[in-house]
């Protein structure tokens, strides 16, 4: 380096990143005003009714159900499940010394139960398990889920090993059980699709009703919606 030259101090770099950052909202926030107000309003009524759209799709997808097992023998670790790469559930693992005939102190023992709804088709379940201490275990498994049906993945979590297995057949959901649990995915999925529904009618038959007439109003001009 120069001796003459002088660092450039890092303080100043962020400021000019702020800078700049602060001159783009500016000119973002100037365009936006320029749009009128019924524009963007209306703008953001289809950016809502997108957004029920595809809720109602991601609820009608999830048709299946995967029921996660856990055994372990962990006083304490990160639990942590990934379904087809996205992170599915994140906890703790707790256990406890478990006496041998109510008098002898045993090994430390621990469980895990839960639900989670999924679409049918192939999927990779990929888990990972961080003791207190340090030590990583992680594994994964492959599974197809048939439309409403339920699988079980087993998990056999030890200190220095890690198992994954399909407990059983695959159970098909029953009556009272899909009653339970799907009552939301048809009930508000139907309402969801209703209010997108009426948000999309009404605003076209605005577009319809008032096109025109700013047309008319202002001859030579481009309409502002």
């Amino acid at each position: 380096m120069d001796p003459q030259q002088k660092p450039v101090p890092a303080s100043g770099s962020a400021d000019e990143l702020r800078a700049h950052a602060g001159s783009l909202w500016r000119k973002a926030s100037a365009q936006i005003a320029r749009i009128p107000v019924t524009a963007r309003v209306l703008l953001g009524f289809f950016l809502l009714a997108g957004v029920l759209m595809a809720a109602y799709m991601a609820l009608a997808s999830k048709d299946a159900t995967l029921r996660l097992k856990v055994q372990h023998g962990f006083r304490s670790a990160q639990f942590s499940m990934w379904i087809d790469g996205d992170l599915a559930y994140s906890g703790r693992l707790i256990g406890a010394p478990v006496k041998k005939f109510g008098l002898l102190p045993g090994s430390i023992q621990g469980s895990l139960a839960e639900t989670f709804p999924i679409s049918s088709g192939a999927h990779q379940v990929r888990v990972r398990i961080v003791s207190d201490e340090g030590a990583t275990q992680e594994d994964s498994i492959e599974g197809a889920f048939t439309r409403n049906s339920q699988r079980t993945l087993s998990v056999n979590a030890r200190r220095n090993d890690v198992s994954l297995n399909w407990q059983g057949s695959e159970m098909p959901v029953a009556e009272s059980a899909a009653a339970n649990t799907g009552w939301f995915n048809r009930y508000a999925g139907t309402l969801l699709m209703t209010v997108a529904g009426s948000i999309v009618s009404a605003l076209t038959g605005y577009m319809i009703r008032e096109l025109p007439k700013q047309m008319a109003s202002r001859p030579g001009e481009i309409p502002k919606v």
